[in-house]
């Protein structure tokens, strides 16, 4: 049987059982009791299983029958969900993610599980309680320093049998080395290029702290001969030794009672495949709507649900936007061509063929909206794993995940959020320890929040942790030559902050010195910055931390107000304007130097457009009359100061290109029925 051609059909339905799964796994953890949870994750697991064995994808469904049976186990109240069944159930998500993800590459998906069917099957047979980790040492043979768990040391014996080098490293610098840290650090850079470090000592998040003393020991997996380890160890400056130790199978075995375990799990592997695929779902089945088999959305319950769905190259939505746009143009063209003309018949067709081509607009741009939560839901996992990682008690709160942005920004965007979670987690939120001492409850909350503001999206990081202190920021700064002394006694506190982005700042001789903030952020503002967004950062020291991250909506279609300034003409996004109003001159109120103007019971600023622009033509301060436009961003307004109002319009916006890029308060371009070309303001630049 060809079963290539459900290959695309069997990746979308695996990755969102796979979702599925990791989300009703987290809310099982919050809730171990909810015997329903437990039924919702068997029943996708179940399915998994049944699709793969279908596929012929033997380890994923080996795997995955091994997970239903301790599912079972919960399910019928025979065994209680603890950290260890968590933590193994979880490892044997990444595991089957890993899987797929190397189908999606072109593989077979096959890989070794045999330790996670150790873990899952001792589980089974309750032997998982009396297993004692192993302990290994630095000395001459490995033996009692470094702890390692029962998975690890499955990892290991694994790694010998399948003809692997398995290494013990201790590594120890120079007694007068200023930047340990950075010095561990390549050293882990160089091995990770060789091999798979298993477990190192100190962890990693110590060493990055610098908490260790000289020295720092590791396991080591590769197929690297010990003498070209020892050489690219001893290559990283102000290293003073490397002492590595080849582990074999009999040094691994002093460690911990002969493991049977691993031998029988690796013969019966391939029994609970066959077990699997007997009673595998048909392709039939698979093609039809059933609930199970062709699962395209859970519901709130976890239970997937079927959908109609075709997938679309996002080429080709690109050319019909840009087909669709040149047809928006004519039609504005035909609208003031049917005015000037001013005959019934053609503007009555005119009148018909804008209402549908407004129709196919909302649609045409429908098709490229994707809501941020494909993004968002893969970080509950992430923060749970590092939280957990890091002994942190941490909650993050997802706000407006239904929020839609253009699948172009959505598809580039999940990195650099991905960096700022793990550095509210790892750096903003205190240890437990030092929350309580500050007053604080042992759980750090992050805010992830997304909302739409004129034609940009806004998604927001805000957590509760220690803040960042403007001294130690100027203090890193100074130093590093980013900032003289005479410019940092006049920094805002927000400019200060904001200095985190600036590239070279990570350099500090202690990461710990400004709590981590540097690190990899220059990279993050870089990235959102070639989406054509930018990102800023406050702070309330002891508090929190606010980072602010603006995306556009790179390529739309956005109803916009067109005004005059002289022979100059503007857009500005409709859904950033509040009123449109005229003023007098003895209106105007000067406050330190600043343009004012009462609106409706408060005082607000006044920009004048003509000098932002430098239009030549056209001087307000020689009007007695202007009119102005209030636009708002969140709760701030702001009066624009125009020549003249020409009417509403359906614009597409375009960018201005590589060279014009980072204009202030201009987003893009459009073109205008009459062929003349007017750019777009950005409001939300202009509000402070």
């Amino acid at each position: 049987m060809e079963l290539s051609q459900y290959l695309s059909m069997f990746i979308d339905e695996s990755k969102e059982h796979l979702q599925s799964l990791n989300e009703n796994l987290l809310s099982l953890e919050s809730n171990p009791q909810d015997i329903s949870i437990v039924h919702n994750i068997f029943r996708s697991a179940h399915t998994l299983k049944g699709m793969s064995a279908t596929m012929g994808f033997e380890d994923i469904a080996a795997l995955t029958h091994e997970m239903e049976n301790v599912l079972d186990l919960v399910r019928n109240s025979k065994i209680e969900m603890n950290p260890f069944i968590f933590d193994c159930i979880f490892k044997s998500l990444d595991s089957l993610e890993s899987m797929v993800e190397d189908i999606i590459q072109g593989g077979t998906g096959k890989a070794d599980v045999s330790p996670i069917v150790v873990a899952l099957r001792s589980i089974v047979t309750g032997d998982y309680k009396t297993a004692q980790a192993p302990q290994v040492t630095a000395a001459k043979e490995p033996a009692k320093g470094i702890e390692v768990d029962e998975f690890q040391f499955s990892i290991l014996q694994q790694s010998i049998d399948s003809g692997f080098l398995v290494f013990y490293i201790e590594v120890s610098v120079n007694e007068n080395c200023v930047l340990k840290a950075a010095r561990a650090y390549m050293v882990f850079d160089a091995l990770e290029r060789m091999g798979e470090i298993v477990k190192a000592t100190p962890s990693v998040q110590e060493i990055e702290q610098e908490k260790f003393d000289r020295s720092f020991s590791l396991y080591f997996i590769s197929k690297v001969d010990q003498a070209t380890l020892e050489k690219e160890i001893l290559n990283v400056s102000e290293i003073q030794s490397a002492v590595i130790i080849t582990v074999d199978s009999e040094s691994l075995a002093e460690l911990s009672p002969p493991r049977t375990e691993v031998e029988a799990a690796r013969q019966e592997i391939a029994a609970a495949v066959a077990e699997a695929i007997t009673p595998a779902v048909s392709i039939e089945t698979m093609h039809n709507v059933e609930p199970v088999a062709a699962a395209a959305k859970p519901t709130a319950g976890g239970a997937p649900v079927a959908s109609r769905t075709i997938r679309v190259d996002i080429e080709r939505l690109d050319a019909l936007m840009n087909l669709f746009s040149e047809l928006l143009i004519d039609r504005v063209r035909l609208e003031q061509l049917a005015s000037e003309v001013k005959r019934n018949d053609l503007t009555e067709t005119v009148e018909h063929m804008s209402r549908v081509s407004s129709d196919l607009q909302n649609i045409v741009l429908k098709l490229r909206m994707v809501p941020v939560d494909s993004v968002f839901n893969r970080f509950p996992r992430m923060i749970r794993d590092l939280a957990k990682s890091l002994d942190k008690k941490v909650d993050l709160v997802i706000t407006g995940a239904e929020t839609e942005l253009d699948r172009t920004v959505i598809d580039e965007i999940g990195d650099p959020l991905v960096h700022l979670l793990r550095n509210a987690v790892d750096h903003g939120i205190e240890s437990i320890s030092d929350r309580l001492a500050a007053g604080k409850s042992e759980h750090g909350t992050i805010q992830l929040r997304a909302f739409h503001s004129g034609n940009h999206v806004f998604i927001e990081i805000e957590e509760d942790g220690r803040g960042i202190y403007r001294e130690k920021v100027l203090k890193t700064a100074l130093k590093n030559g980013l900032v003289t002394a005479e410019q940092a006694a006049k920094l805002s506190d927000l400019e200060v902050y904001n200095l985190l982005f600036a590239s070279g700042f990570s350099t500090a001789e202690k990461i710990s010195d400004i709590s981590g903030r540097g690190v990899g952020l220059d990279v993050v503002k870089t990235k959102i910055q070639m989406l054509g967004g930018h990102v800023q950062v406050d702070s309330k020291p002891g508090f929190g931390s606010k980072f602010s991250v603006q995306l556009p909506l790179t390529l739309s279609i956005i109803s916009a107000m067109l005004v005059r300034l002289g022979s100059e003409k503007y857009a500005i996004p409709l859904s950033s304007i509040v009123e449109t109003s005229a003023i007098q001159k003895q209106q105007i109120r000067n406050i330190h130097g600043n343009k004012m103007v009462e609106y409706r019971n408060s005082v607000i600023p006044l920009v004048s457009l003509s000098t932002l622009f430098n239009v030549p033509d056209f001087n307000e301060d020689l009007e007695e009359e202007t009119e102005i436009v209030v636009v708002r961003k969140g709760d701030k307004q702001v009066a624009l100061m125009v020549d003249e109002f020409i009417g509403q319009q359906e614009i597409v916006l375009k960018t201005l290109g590589k060279y014009l890029s980072g204009l202030f308060a201009i987003s893009g371009a459009t073109i205008l029925g009459d062929g003349q070309v007017a750019l777009i303001i950005d409001p939300n630049a202009l509000i402070k």
